[in-house]
């Protein structure tokens, strides 16, 4: 859990360091996400990231306002639309703040949890190890959106094997979640680290996998890119649905970037 913290604390602060260099003009951008902007995507962490402690703190208060949330879902609004209300009165700098205030204390609450511990979030509960990892993927999924709005190349990470492997395990999700059948046959992936050491899930086969950097492969499975625009390779039926529209995050199932949409690293 120490581990997980540590990686969840890096992750954090490195997009926080990159966001302190922005000028007014940049915190306005439009990146490739829903036009979302720079503002827009440290909105959304900080706000769940405030209800993330407030899940590990105070677990009736979470329960509350997750169905206060559910039901502004339901009614129409748009999450993006929820943080803007929440943080409106703040700009980029000050928004920067309130974030930091939000993601220090949370790493801190996380890291004093037993790892199984069972923690109440928007879907089924998740344990605390999981919990942290996912907010993980979501820090490192939108700051690319930041990365790539300022066209500044990104370096690689350690952190991404805990996002592959998200992604590895939501193969199943990715087709029930569009009500399609599971195929039978789940592809190994095979990835290169920055470092150039190998990742590997599942049992080798010629067959059916999926293979290349373990950066293009988090692009993918967080929908950051399209698999056009990656140097993935993939062989098999299942591989070739999968890499089409993977999804290792909740909610409905959304298209990803379209070929081009975004610059390749």
């Amino acid at each position: 859990m120490q581990s997980t913290c540590r990686d969840l604390l890096d992750e954090y602060r490195e997009l926080a360091d990159l966001c302190a260099t922005l000028s007014p003009d940049d915190w306005r951008r439009r990146t490739a996400f829903y036009d979302w902007t720079p503002w827009d995507e440290v909105a959304h962490l900080c706000y769940f990231d405030q209800t993330a402690l407030q899940s590990v703190t105070d677990p009736e208060g979470f329960i509350e306002g997750a169905k206060t949330l559910n039901r502004l879902m339901a009614s129409g609004e748009h999450i993006s639309a929820v943080a803007r209300d929440t943080f409106g009165h703040l700009d980029g700098p000050a928004l920067l703040e309130q974030w930091r205030a939000s993601f220090e204390p949370l790493v801190a609450a996380l890291a004093r949890q037993d790892p199984k511990a069972r923690l109440n979030w928007y879907g089924p509960t998740m344990s605390a190890r999981s919990f942290a990892t996912a907010r993980l993927m979501e820090t490192w999924a939108h700051g690319q959106d930041v990365w790539d709005v300022m066209r500044r190349p990104r370096p690689g990470s350690h952190r991404l094997k805990a996002i592959a492997h998200i992604g590895v395990s939501t193969f199943g999700w990715t087709f029930v979640n569009r009500k399609l059948p599971v195929p039978a046959t789940q592809p190994c992936v095979e990835l290169m680290a920055p470092d150039g050491s190998p990742l590997a899930w599942g049992d080798p086969s010629e067959t059916d996998f999926v293979r290349g950097s373990l950066q293009d492969f988090c692009l993918l499975v967080t929908q950051r890119r399209n698999r056009a625009d990656t140097r993935l390779q993939w062989s098999g039926d299942a591989a070739e649905q999968w890499t089409r529209f993977a999804q290792c995050f909740a909610g409905p199932p959304v298209d990803g970037p379209a070929p081009g949409q975004r610059p390749a690293i």
